[in-house]
């Protein structure tokens, strides 16, 4: 079967076919699956998060409106269900409400990650606690500010500072003792 366009996908979906649904799952569950592996502790857990997300796709197309494309808003609903699975673990953020330390730090360090392959960097990424992974993977990799993350996760903006200070770190100490070793 050729590639299907997202409108035929959509449509094929919606009317129920089998076909169409597997057409679609095919065509997007690889992007997605490297998407949620970088805020999932391991595969197993992205496993679990794109299954999830899957349901939610097949169950909210309907509300695709076609106005941009649909790899984006199934992108856009596969964050926010490894957020919400990461929001139910225990302890997932510690609010930090001061982040004034953390203030002039951001703009003069620098991207440790900028030459560094996608698979090296997600092996780094899945070493990080839950809170420091989705912080660093909101901000860095998907470009939400600041305050798009303190709404979507209901932490203060300087936690979310904090926690990308601190993801950015830990990963540096990473980075240090595997080049040592």
């Amino acid at each position: 079967m050729q590639q299907l366009t997202d409108h035929e996908l959509v449509q094929g979906v919606l009317e129920g076919s089998p076909t169409h649904q597997a057409a679609l799952y095919q065509q997007y569950s690889v992007p997605m699956f490297r998407v949620l592996l970088r805020f999932a502790r391991d595969r197993a857990e992205a496993e679990d998060m794109l299954q999830d997300g899957f349901v939610r796709v097949f169950r909210d197309l309907k509300q695709f409106r076609g106005d941009g494309a649909l790899g984006g808003w199934i992108r856009r609903i596969m964050v926010n269900t490894a957020l919400s699975q990461l929001r139910k673990q225990r302890d997932f953020i510690r609010d930090t409400s001061d982040f004034s330390p953390f203030e002039n730090m951001f703009r003069t360090e620098e991207d440790f990650a900028a030459n560094m392959d996608a698979e090296t960097l997600l092996t780094y990424l899945q070493k990080l606690p839950p809170g420091y992974r989705a912080v660093f993977n909101l901000y860095a990799i998907e470009g939400f500010s600041h305050e798009e993350i303190a709404n979507q996760l209901g932490i203060s903006i300087g936690t979310s500072k904090s926690q990308l200070y601190k993801a950015r770190e830990y990963l540096k100490r990473i980075l240090d003792k595997s080049f040592i070793t």
